[in-house]
């Protein structure tokens, strides 16, 4: 019998008579051990604070000598939170009761999460006001920040707790206090679309700062949406300036445009903002010079008169680019926003069969990210998921509609492909500044498969040898294997794509990378066939693990100069690992057996690896 699991299941169910009968009659030390130890993370007293069974956690602080303070892993909506004490699971789940007791047998009251996370803000998370004032009144400090420097007050105004809002107000909490990124509660409460808080803050002396994104509290509401925040803010005299009241009404226009879809909303926005510019002829506020035009937004150029802006509603599709445009200008390409709804419009061009469109506005996106995001951020990856998911649907080349999708264009493919093996490159320059015992190549391992999916669809149809586009297209390969990215397990571009366990990618493929001419054309720009991944394997060992790849590639790789009886590091060669064995006989595999093979297994049976010559260590040690 697993007695630990008896116990954390009879505590995480409330059963206290099933744990009273299974621990009383165990010594103290037995007891204190069965609950002290974790099962799927967390302690028995854990579970039951988070379940709220009071009875089972007074029966184990008291009775089995729990330990209050020791942490363990729940699920709270969906999300593992970590190293999460008892007192912390019970104020985010509520139990006020279990809260009281904790607290009376000594619990800390700032004990943090691995996030950072404090009794006090999780019980402001989903506001439990009578947990919050309970804490506060016995000590808890409302002014401890998560790892983000997200405050108990900036997560009760973002979920629109005005109650809790108002009780931490009344105790000084800091209403203009910044979090890493330098938003504040007035962020919070505008963005969350919360117009009742959004007042107190007012009342409470809060101010309009900008974020590290340049956002002050008036367009956080604007670019959410939040049409009554925003009136509410514009008529609050000296609170912002007359061209923040400007900015503000045209970006809730563009709002208005792309996620609304609500035309006539937008237009009359965007008139109320011309109105304001020239309301006073000699202070007219002119738009800053215009942006060079752009050919992803059809090179509209932005409305800055109202007789050009009434000739709009005749015209959807100038008002979508309008839309794009303002954003752009007011909140710049650093902001995701800016990115995101560009990507979006995108969307819903190809959805409508204009794939060009939709090409030119994702790749301006991409670029819009590259030089704005680190390398290998998530949002870069998913453009690029993005263009693999329509460039593979384009490639099927008729809907289940039967409408005819045009061909995808070579050049199309190669201009993004090259995108990706620059992310790549930029990758792989920035894990190697990072001490290898601290490097997570879970990124670059995502972003490697994704070039070689792009890859994949690139090599479908190779062009005919000499051609421009033969060229471009080796040129591109070679490119990415000289970079020489190796990913999770250790692997470079030709063992992943002979990997079993590659993943698929994007909602419309239907191919993992079993693709005969990706790896042909790899091998010809380059590719290092005696590479070895962590487990030691090289390609022709993965050819063997695979059940993708047939007898005919492993002997591509042998006439490419794969050594046959290269051994992993568990001492296995290729013929050990093939799972059908008859396949071997069929290599021939005598005509891959050099002398010079023969004579590194003799080498390495006789004598010690230092004894060998140093040029030709490394070749005994594959044999």
């Amino acid at each position: 019998m697993d007695f630990k699991s008896v116990v954390y299941n009879a505590a995480n169910d409330g059963n206290l008579e099933r744990l009273k009968a299974f621990l009383d009659h165990r010594g103290k030390d037995e007891v204190e051990q069965l609950v002290g130890v974790k099962t799927h993370g967390a302690t028995p007293l854990v579970m039951a604070c988070r379940n709220g069974h009071y009875d089972v956690a007074e029966y184990l602080i008291e009775k089995c000598g729990a330990d209050i303070e020791q942490p363990g892993s729940v699920v709270f909506d969906g999300e593992t939170i970590e190293d999460a004490c008892p007192l912390w699971c019970a104020a985010a789940a509520g139990h006020l009761a279990l809260v009281k007791l904790l607290v009376k047998k000594g619990a800390k009251l700032n004990s943090t999460t691995k996030t950072n996370s404090t009794p006090l803000r999780a019980a402001c998370f989903d506001g439990y006001f009578d947990i919050v004032r309970f804490l506060v009144c016995h000590g808890a400090d409302i002014e401890m920040a998560n790892r983000h420097g997200h405050t108990s007050l900036m997560i009760a105004c973002f979920k629109g707790h005005i109650r809790i809002a108002r009780f931490l107000l009344s105790l000084n909490a800091d209403v203009n206090r910044k979090s890493a990124k330098g938003n504040t509660a007035l962020h919070d409460c505008a963005e969350s679309g919360s117009l009742e808080i959004v007042k107190v803050l007012v009342q409470h002396d809060a101010r309009m700062y900008v974020d590290s994104y340049g956002m002050t509290p008036l367009l956080a509401a604007a670019v959410t949406g939040h049409k009554h925040i925003v009136e509410y803010f514009i008529s609050m005299p000296n609170l912002v300036s007359r061209k923040e009241r400007i900015d503000a009404l045209e970006l809730l226009g563009a709002t208005y445009v792309d996620k609304k879809r609500d035309m006539i909303g937008a237009f009359e926005l965007w008139k109320q903002a011309m109105d304001e510019r020239y309301k006073n002829n000699s202070l007219v506020i002119l738009k800053s010079p215009p942006s060079p035009v752009v050919a992803a937004y059809n090179f509209a150029r932005e409305i800055s008169d109202p007789e050009a802006l009434d000739e709009l509603l005749t015209d959807p599709d100038e008002m979508r680019m309008q839309a794009l445009v303002i954003r752009e200008r007011i909140l710049g390409p650093a902001h995701p926003d800016t990115s995101y709804y560009i990507r979006y419009r995108g969307a819903i061009y190809a959805d409508s069969g204009q794939y060009g469109r939709c090409i030119e506005l994702w790749n301006y996106a991409l670029d819009m990210q590259q030089s704005m995001l680190e390398p290998l951020d998530p949002t870069t990856q998913s453009s690029f998921i993005n263009f693999t998911e329509l460039f593979n649907y384009m490639m099927i080349g008729e809907t289940t509609t039967g409408r005819r999708v045009p061909p995808v264009q070579k050049e199309e493919l190669i201009r993004v492909f090259k995108k990706a093996v620059l992310e790549v490159k930029l990758g792989k320059q920035m894990l190697d500044k990072v001490p290898v015992c601290e490097r997570d190549p879970t990124y670059l391992n995502k972003v490697l498969e994704i070039t070689l999916h792009l890859a994949c669809l690139l090599t479908r149809e190779i062009p005919k040898e000499g051609t421009d586009m033969y060229i471009t297209l080796h040129k591109a390969l070679y490119e990415l294997v000289r970079i020489n990215a190796k990913g999770t397990r250790g692997r470079d571009a030709l063992q992943l794509i002979l990997s079993e366990d590659s993943t698929s990618m994007g909602r419309y493929s239907t191919f993992k990378f079993s693709s005969p001419d990706l790896a042909a054309a790899l091998l010809k720009v380059g590719a290092d066939i005696t590479t070895k991944d962590n487990d030691g394997n090289t390609a022709l060992h993965l050819i063997a693990l695979s059940q993708f790849w047939g007898i005919d590639f492993a002997i591509t790789l042998l006439e490419a100069g794969a050594h046959i009886d290269t051994v992993n590091n568990e001492g296995k060669t290729f013929q050990m690992l093939l799972r059908n064995k008859v396949l071997y006989n069929l290599i021939n595999p005598v005509k891959y057996i050099t002398l010079a093979c023969l004579a590194a297994r003799v080498v390495r049976k006789t004598y010690r690896i230092e004894q060998v010559p140093k040029y030709f260590q490394s070749f005994v040690e594959m044999h």
